[in-house]
């Protein structure tokens, strides 16, 4: 299957997932608003999401896939089986563990995470409850990173990428009958969100053994004291733990800044956690569809070129991928930046969410908006060091950049709020790429194909006219505007269209070739 076939299916289960995930997020909007019991159930969210990205899709999936891709490279599928059922062993002992930890020191995480919830007891007490109910939802998710890691190196793409559908629709479920029965059984509602949680967890787990059985490659898990010190005494395991170390301090970085952030959030007027949340869940839109999908598909491909020393081909996907990141990405921040009030109000302008939440947002999403490019881009250049299996470059990068969005907050939150932690990130993810790019050219594994001048005047030629474009449409109707609700949807559905075609169109009048560059 080519980049492109591959890149696609991911972008498209990911864009179900995305749409999933926005029906999701406008139901809990419109059914409990923006408040501190949202609040509390956003941290408690975080909580586990934070370790399933410190420690299952970050640090543990950026050191084994490589390591994964290079041993079926080098040596075959027999030991690739090995190596999994080792990894697997090692890596559910260490989940139970963990799990256990969890629960118990609950209260001491919500307070690390977001001491100002106790402006209101009520909402901490919440988030230390629904900490614990939902904290075992790493142990799923780290699973189905393991189950995502192997299916990806395989190129089985479609199972990994369709699985976070599930949660959605779980929590979707909780949200519509769950709530209701709880509130008239006398309880808190938003517990029901737990319960999708949890439930949405299982069943991503339960659909990826079919799959990596149909392959041959279903772990075989042996939770004894001998099959623990195999696994961990396995030299691919051991080689995974020394890769994770150094990434485990670069996606810590990234958690800590999260951890900073939401504590500063949790200081400012209620609301802000959540409108940051829902900014981001927007923000992922673009981030998803093209640099995760990217980042899923190039990963193994780069490790598996690495690992034959094939530098052109390395370069050459790498090329591929951020000619991929400027075609699209740049369209995205301009409608982020231009366009971001309607899209919130169209998405969330129901129920408990005011006109007043909209605008919060919005500004919040413009914020992530100026940092676009970098974020996606990231998703593209970061696989080119863990192919490499060097994650201390970015490692240092990271730390530096951690440091940067802090002092940034320092300047800009006093004057924008909770947006100002929105534009630090922005800001920190375009130095974070910028930094990268520039460690790929100096040390030559990445060569940029010949045509990159011409290519990147005839997108901001584009974007310009999509700047223009958007700017008159913003301005031209009133988006808050109470009791329209199918008539503005419309009115986004008709812009999102119209910008496509203004976008595209300028493109193809500069003799950009979007065939072309899909073949190529």
């Amino acid at each position: 299957m080519s980049l492109f076939k591959s890149a696609s299916v991911v972008s498209l289960w990911t864009l179900a997932s995305r749409i999933t995930g926005l029906a999701r997020e406008l139901l809990i909007a419109a059914t409990f608003g923006a408040s501190a019991l949202t609040d509390a159930f956003n941290v408690a969210f975080r909580i586990p999401n934070l370790l399933r990205r410190l420690f299952a899709e970050g640090a543990f999936s950026q050191a084994f896939v490589p390591v994964l891709a290079a041993t079926r490279e080098k040596d075959g599928d027999a030991a690739t089986r090995e190596l999994i059922d080792r990894v697997a062993t090692v890596l559910v002992a260490a989940l139970l563990l963990t799990c256990v930890i969890g629960v118990v020191a609950a209260p001491l995480l919500v307070w690390a995470m977001a001491a100002g919830l106790r402006q209101t007891a009520h909402g901490f007490d919440v988030a230390v409850v629904l900490t614990r109910w939902m904290f075992p939802y790493i142990g799923f998710m780290s699973l189905v990173a393991l189950s995502a890691g192997i299916l990806n190196t395989w190129r089985r793409f479609a199972v990994p990428a369709a699985t976070p559908v599930l949660l959605n629709v779980a929590m979707i479920g909780a949200a519509w009958w769950g709530a209701p029965l709880l509130a008239r059984a006398g309880l808190e509602p938003i517990y029901a969100l737990a319960g999708g949680v949890m439930l949405g967890g299982l069943l991503q787990l339960a659909v990826q053994i079919p799959a990596l059985a149909r392959l041959g490659v279903l772990p075989r898990v042996r939770l004894t004291v001998a099959g623990v010190r195999a696994g961990w005494s396995h030299p691919g395991t051991r080689r995974i733990l020394t890769l994770m170390a150094p990434a485990l301090l670069g996606v810590g970085v990234a958690q800590i800044s999260l951890l900073i952030n939401t504590q500063i959030a949790s200081h400012l007027t209620p609301g802000s956690v959540s409108w940051l949340t829902y900014a981001d869940r927007l923000m992922e839109f673009p981030t998803a569809l093209l640099g995760v999908a990217l980042g899923v598909v190039l990963l193994p491909q780069l490790a598996a070129a690495q690992a034959a020393e094939d530098a052109e081909r390395y370069s050459r996907l790498l090329d591929w991928g951020l000619r991929a990141v400027v075609l699209l990405a740049v369209p995205s921040a301009v409608a982020l930046l231009l366009w971001a009030e309607p899209l919130v109000a169209v998405l969330y302008h129901y129920g408990a969410f005011t006109a007043a939440d909209v605008r919060q947002t919005a500004v919040a999403l413009m914020g992530y908006g100026v940092g676009l490019i970098g974020l996606i881009a990231i998703k593209v250049l970061a696989p080119g060091y863990y192919a490499r299996q060097d994650i201390r470059t970015p490692v240092r990068i990271a730390v530096v950049v951690l440091l940067f969005t802090q002092a940034m907050n320092a300047v800009l939150v006093p004057h924008l709020a909770h947006a100002g932690l929105a534009l630090a990130i922005g800001l920190g993810a375009l130095l974070n790429a910028t930094w990268l790019l520039v460690g790929l050219l100096r040390r030559r594994a990445y060569r940029p194909q010949p045509g990159w001048g011409r290519f990147a005047l005839q997108v901001l030629v584009g974007a310009a006219a999509l700047a223009g474009y958007l700017g008159w449409l913003a301005q031209a109707y009133a988006w808050t505007h109470p009791g329209a609700r199918v008539e503005r949807a419309a009115v986004l559905a008709a812009g999102v269209a119209g910008a496509a075609l203004v976008y595209f169109g300028v493109l193809a009048l500069t003799g950009l070739r979007l065939r072309q560059f899909v073949r190529k």
